[in-house]
């Protein structure tokens, strides 16, 4: 019987950020249907299945190779107004290689009206996609996440202008 071996990678990346507002607030922008998956860079499509569970496409280039991800994320655990881990899986769709990960966002009350954003996020990926150097994958993977927590940061500041405004 032939052993067959599937290239793997895995990506850890955390920091966190804080933001002048609520933890209440805050928690109900995180759990606004979609908001986490939106701020995915290179998102096309974003569905939502149910209360917890989402859908989406995204585009992303890894070196010489243009990647198109569908995958699903699943709000795993929800412990109001502080923790989420959400789980996601799936596949590049010319059958490059397989993913998951599985993140957590932890909120800390820094004072009334300031929240610290603590994030972590474990990314495996499984075939083609991780061929690539490690160095380069990682450099590619902590670049989506920079840019992932930077969508979520502007839009949360939109969001709670705009809930401000409506007051």
């Amino acid at each position: 019987m032939a052993e067959t071996s599937e290239r793997r990678a895995g990506v850890i990346i955390e920091g966190d950020f804080t933001l002048k507002a609520p933890i209440k607030e805050v928690w109900d922008f995180l759990l606004e249907p979609g908001t986490l998956a939106s701020c995915i860079p290179g998102a096309e499509k974003v569905e939502r299945l149910d209360d917890r569970t989402y859908e989406s496409v995204v585009k992303q280039k890894v070196g010489p190779i243009s990647a198109t991800l569908r995958f699903t994320t699943r709000l795993a655990e929800l412990e109001p107004p502080r923790h989420i881990r959400a789980i996601g899986q799936g596949e590049e769709v010319h059958k490059a290689g397989t993913f998951s990960q599985e993140t957590t966002i932890t909120l800390s009350e820094l004072g009334s009206d300031e929240v610290r954003i603590a994030y972590r996020s474990d990314v495996r990926l499984v075939g083609r996609l991780a061929t690539f150097g490690e160095r380069i994958l990682r450099a590619k993977v902590k670049s989506v996440g920079d840019e992932f927590v930077r969508n979520l940061q502007e839009k949360l500041k939109s969001w709670l202008q705009e809930k401000g405004g409506q007051k």
